[in-house]
């Protein structure tokens, strides 16, 4: 797998190895997520394997430096963004935490001339920056569609906003509260903000089921958001009286959707992300034109999909 791996990028970055061939200088990247979080070192273990495959490829050291912030904090995250402009690296990959919040150190590094690259985000608007990522409405759709059909397109729901601020979060929810808009017997009854955080997913959702204990179903807006709600279903007794369609592919959501508390999830891929993220950011680096969006797909996680 690894050798196929190497010849297929050897035949697509072939002109871009012999450019960097001419400047054997190590190359470094600094990777800012939202948030010390699972998903996110999804995202860069799929980072890292294309550092490697491109130093390898390309005989020159290329490494990418990973800098989270312990919580969503957007001074946080732009405090790291700042440090990380300090130290003048070929490239910074970002997941925004908040478009307008972000903007300003953003521009610092336009004005430094670092090349920036987003996943698992949208870029501020204007910004001419590659995005790497899911289509975030589509993902959010298919898993309110899906949770419709679970219920009758009838009862009750819950959305679980994750971080509201999030480009990709918003996108979202606008999407998953137009679907339920939809269905005349669907009535949106709560909306919870974890801030990426299972804690406090889980604690949100207790309060929600004990307020409204006709509640029939729910989706959320990020990683964390799923797996909190699935464990307060657990521990409300509530296994097949709730359904919950979640996103992504944690390893905790995964089990949930194997023990059968939660029906299914959409993931956005977070390994191929970073993965994309970093060949994007080493292209710009070379001064290469790269494309406004890279779309990773989607995935519908079942029990039935885990099982083979």
């Amino acid at each position: 797998m690894k050798k196929a791996l190497l010849a297929t990028a050897t035949l697509l970055f072939a002109p871009l190895a012999a450019h960097a061939a001419a400047d054997n200088a190590p190359m470094r990247f600094v990777m800012i997520p939202k948030a010390v979080h699972p998903w996110f070192d999804k995202a860069n273990n799929g980072a890292q394997a294309a550092a490697a495959l491109l130093s390898k490829s390309t005989g020159r050291a290329i490494t990418v430096e990973y800098r989270a912030p312990q919580t969503a904090d957007v001074s946080t995250q732009n405090d790291i963004i700042e440090r990380a402009i300090a130290t003048h690296p070929d490239g910074l990959i970002l997941d925004l935490l908040d478009e307008k919040g972000n903007r300003s150190t953003m521009q610092e590094a336009v004005d430094e001339k670092i090349p920036m690259t987003v996943f698992d985000s949208l870029p501020p608007e204007g910004m001419e920056i590659t995005a790497v990522g899911a289509d975030f409405c589509e993902q959010g759709t298919l898993a309110a569609e899906r949770l419709a059909k679970l219920i009758n397109h009838k009862g009750e729901v819950a959305v679980m906003m994750g971080v509201p601020t999030a480009p990709n979060h918003a996108l979202r929810a606008r999407c998953e509260l137009k679907v339920f808009a939809k269905y005349p017997d669907i009535k949106v009854v709560a909306t919870g903000i974890d801030n990426d955080s299972i804690e406090t997913a889980q604690k949100q959702a207790s309060a929600i089921m004990q307020a409204h204990p006709n509640l029939a179903g729910w989706v959320a807006c990020d990683a964390a958001g799923p797996v909190g709600i699935g464990q307060a279903i657990r521990e409300s007794d509530k296994i097949g009286k709730v359904q919950e369609v979640g996103l992504d592919n944690l390893n905790d959501m995964l089990q949930l959707i194997r023990d059968g508390v939660v029906d299914s999830s959409a993931s956005s891929r977070p390994e191929m992300q970073g993965y994309w993220a970093v060949i994007a950011a080493w292209q710009k680096a070379l001064g290469q034109k790269t494309p406004k969006n890279i779309d990773t797909g989607i995935d519908i996680i079942t029990k039935s999909t885990l099982s083979k």
